[in-house]
């Protein structure tokens, strides 16, 4: 029995086969010359070949929902990207083959977008996934993908590319298990999404032998070749734990009778009516960057306001966040970003696109009011990277001016967090976005696998920052008196992944957190973990976190107390 440790990113134990990801497509041989065919005919061999590899992205993507769909589109937009197109078209007039040709190009996009780090480090993927897709239509192979099977799986790679984890089937992969890829990598996220137990950043279960059977523990981030009779006992309860579960009955209280709203993260009306399906309360992010990808103008105001009337209406008597639009970064577009900023991560993105493009803001707000009139929703809108406490108050005026009622932040950047209080004097709520704001405490890539120790929520200096925000929004409370009870309440909510582990959600709550946006998947284990509690014993699982040292004793030490995770295999 050999055991491979890495990131437990998605919690769950299964035995199954190892099945690996194929190779990746050869490389063409260095120097590989077209013939028989002259430059205008291989540049247009290219440019089909592109396109054709575009049509099928944006196919698998108008069948995908949500996290699955916005990664499809973006590797689409890859597809045609101007750089790799222009780039391979200059050693095509140079004689190199198409195939070399974008082969090449596509290294040197690479390269350059991870030097730059941060966010448009992440997109490297997605430029090597593409070319590889590019090279394979031009030979006429088939694509890169998943491979075929006549049994359920565990899906084994060094990482996977990023069109892929977007079109796995839960019924035929068992679990992920990669090599590298960090937690919040395309792999992590996707996983926590579809339910399935995952672990990254496990050194060597690349090399695992097809065949090989494995046990799988998404929670405690370890893989076991040749399980024995405890493995395949903890495998079996899992399974007959995971059933009884079941399904989110719509509400969450601590053994005590505290309400903690669940809501769900959406990226459309089709995600929208799942969740609504699943028993969320509503929606605590919509993100409306599903209306503006894969585009090379922006949506109008029509167009976005149909779009957002979707999730509106799936959710009658619910409450729905709308983030409005977090371009740039991960995320650029065409007609709104610049792609050559040196530090994307640290550039415009966000709310601070109004910097260079005032009024796309403006019109978004304008179809979100639109897309509400005769709606009976509760909308708040939120702004995406918000530092200050001016910025929050003219996001503020521009919702009053839209007839928005409940205008709202994001906390992602640490001095949001630290000037809470200020911020809630000038809007209704803030929402705490994990993922980000671990980001920037930390100084730390979330697609990293090596750094994936430091990109922990459980790290004592995030778990301080999220007591900070709750500590303004108490002292904001207090000063708006009772007037100031409307609305948004000055809640804090929290919609990054830290939602949706059991354990973590807890400690949220101790420390006051007023609601929780998750993955629809994540509702009945989050409610059921919350439920064995008090929120007396919640405030003191808090406290245990943020006493310890470190990110792995903080979890430790919750989980010690809370039992029931053991119990349903989480």
């Amino acid at each position: 029995m050999n055991t491979f440790t890495g990131v437990g990113v998605s919690p769950g134990r299964v035995i199954g086969p190892v099945r690996q990801m194929p190779r990746p497509v050869a490389e063409p041989p260095a120097g590989e010359k077209w013939s028989n065919t002259t430059v205008d005919e291989e540049t247009a061999r290219l440019k089909a070949a592109a396109k054709s590899v575009q049509a099928e992205l944006r196919k698998r993507g108008d069948s995908a929902t949500g996290d699955a769909r916005a990664v499809l589109e973006a590797t689409a937009m890859m597809a045609a990207d101007p750089m790799l197109l222009k780039s391979s078209n200059t050693l095509i007039v140079a004689g190199i083959s198409a195939e070399r040709a974008v082969w090449e190009a596509g290294a040197q996009v690479a390269d350059m977008l991870r030097g730059l780090g941060g966010y448009m480090a992440e997109r490297t993927q997605d430029v090597l996934d593409v070319r590889s897709r590019i090279v394979a239509e031009l030979r006429g192979l088939p694509a890169p993908g998943i491979p075929a099977a006549d049994r359920p799986f565990v899906l084994a790679a060094e990482d996977l590319a990023p069109a892929d984890t977007a079109t796995l089937d839960p019924e035929v992969v068992l679990a992920l298990i990669t090599s590298s890829g960090g937690p919040q990598s395309h792999t992590a996220i996707l996983a926590r999404a579809l339910g399935l137990p995952a672990v990254v950043a496990a050194r060597g279960v690349d090399e695992i032998e097809d065949g090989t059977e494995v046990f799988v523990d998404g929670a405690a981030g370890t893989v076991l070749t040749g399980p024995g009779d405890v493995e395949r006992t903890a495998s079996a309860i899992w399974a007959e734990q995971a059933r009884s579960l079941g399904a989110y009955n719509g509400t969450c209280t601590t053994s005590d009778g505290h309400r903690v709203p669940l809501l769900a993260n959406v990226g459309g009306g089709s995600d929208a009516r799942k969740a609504a399906e699943a028993g969320a309360e509503g929606v605590g992010l919509l993100r409306t960057e599903f209306c503006f990808l894969d585009r090379d103008t922006e949506p109008t105001v029509a167009e976005q306001s149909a779009a957002y009337r979707e999730v509106f209406d799936a959710f009658p008597h619910g409450k729905v966040v709308v983030r409005t639009l977090d371009a740039g970064a991960d995320k650029p577009l065409p007609f709104l970003t610049d792609a050559t900023e040196p530090n994307p991560a640290l550039g415009v993105r966000g709310y601070r696109t109004e910097l260079v493009t005032p009024g796309v803001v403006d019109r978004q707000l304008k179809a979100i009011a639109e897309a509400s009139d005769g709606a009976t929703t509760d909308i708040w809108v939120m702004a995406p990277m918000i530092s200050t406490a001016e910025e929050a108050r003219r996001f503020a005026e521009s919702c009053a001016a839209a007839g928005l009622q409940t205008p709202g932040v994001m906390v992602e950047v640490p001095s949001a967090a630290l000037t809470a209080r200020t911020i809630l004097q000038r809007v209704d709520f803030v929402s705490i976005g994990t993922n980000d704001l671990t980001q920037y405490v930390m100084a730390a890539d979330r697609q990293l696998g090596p750094l994936a120790a430091l990109n922990d929520p459980w790290q004592p200096a995030v778990l301080q920052l999220i007591r900070s925000t709750v500590a303004g929004a108490g002292a904001a409370r207090s000063e708006a008196g009772p007037d100031g009870a409307d609305a948004g309440r000055k809640s804090v909510g929290v919609c990054g992944e830290a939602a949706a582990d059991p354990a973590l959600a807890v400690v949220l709550v101790g420390l006051g957190v007023d609601s929780l946006s998750m993955s629809s998947r994540a509702l009945a284990a989050v409610a059921a973990v919350i439920g064995s509690v008090s929120t007396a014993e919640a405030r003191e699982l808090a406290e245990r976190a943020l006493a310890a040292p470190t990110a792995l004793e903080a979890r430790a030490a919750v989980r010690a107390g809370l039992p029931i995770l053991e119990t349903l295999g989480l």
